[in-house]
């Protein structure tokens, strides 16, 4: 399986980067090892996520956020990764705007 990660998904990477580091140097790295090695895990779990506004959703393991992604063929497309304690209806609004 191949993994694609959208151009949205790694400008909510990038914010979850520079969100960590603020809080401490190096958390950054971390939070992005993790979120990466999460969205590894779909080379053999994709598919088995509950859908979520019509897409899969995989949780993180160590950070509150979600990886929203779908299938297409033998790619995993990665539309969003966001932060789980945002209000629903924002990520709703936020998902709905993509060009799934």
């Amino acid at each position: 399986m191949k993994i694609s990660v959208l151009p949205a998904a790694r400008d909510d990477l990038a914010d979850g980067f520079d969100f960590y580091e603020r809080q401490a140097e190096g958390l950054g790295g971390y939070f992005l090892e993790s979120l990466y090695a999460d969205i590894e895990s779909l080379r053999l779990y994709a598919g088995i996520h509950r859908k979520v506004f019509g897409l899969h959703r995989l949780l993180s393991k160590r950070f509150p956020y979600a990886a929203y992604y779908d299938l297409e063929g033998r790619t995993i497309r990665i539309w969003a990764v966001l932060d789980c304690r945002q209000h629903p209806e924002r990520v709703r609004r936020r998902l709905k705007g993509l060009s799934l």
